[in-house]
């Protein structure tokens, strides 16, 4: 058995330059992938966020104008709003078996006892009724795509241009009785739909 030779490797200064800045290239573009990964993560999140405080938004609405903010303004559109925005979780759930036996019990009640159904429980009945009858078309493949969005924008849209409208201007839709929080609301309406159409397109 011989003596076992190493090889030495020689470099000159400008090769270990190289590899130098190959590394820190290699290095800086791992940094930029992580800090994109955690902001789409987080532009995730926010957009979770955004369409939770939206479809509460919109069910505090529609409570609202059931209660003490009538206007003749369309705010039945807030059923369809609820349906396109309201989140996976509370969607499936609703879906299920826990929202056929309550629309079952407001069919039941709307029909058999009309005068024990109040007035303020047609949409919310509208709602669940729409959840569970709902076609998949509309449930999974409208819900989940631009058009769901979209329809979300026009009904922001449109009920904001008719809150001002009835309010007198924008100025005195923040100034009225519950002016604050219904044009607030509204806005929350709109923001949800344009910051997921937003990412949706980048």
């Amino acid at each position: 058995m011989g003596r076992m030779g190493y090889l030495l490797m020689r470099t000159d200064p400008a090769t270990s330059e190289l590899i130098h800045s190959d590394l820190k290239e290699v290095g800086n573009a791992v940094k930029k992938l992580a800090n994109h990964a955690v902001k789409l993560g987080g532009l995730g999140f926010g957009t979770s966020f955004l369409e939770w405080l939206a479809s509460f938004a919109a069910i505090y609405l529609l409570v609202l104008d059931r209660t003490n903010w009538r206007t003749n303004m369309l705010t039945s559109l807030l059923v369809p709003y609820i349906f396109f925005s309201l989140p996976s979780v509370l969607f499936n759930f609703f879906r299920g078996e826990v929202g056929k036996w309550i629309a079952f019990i407001a069919v039941v009640l709307r029909l058999f006892f009309p005068r024990h159904f109040p007035d303020w429980l047609e949409m919310p009945g509208s709602l669940i009724l729409l959840l569970v009858v709902a076609p998949n078309f509309f449930a999974h493949t409208l819900r989940s795509s631009w058009v769901g969005l979209m329809i979300c924008l026009v009904i922001g849209c449109y009920l904001l241009q008719e809150h001002i409208r009835a309010s007198g201007g924008f100025r005195n839709s923040f100034t009225r009785s519950h002016g604050i929080s219904n044009t607030l609301g509204i806005i929350i309406l709109l923001v949800y739909p344009i910051w997921a159409l937003v990412l949706l397109i980048l």
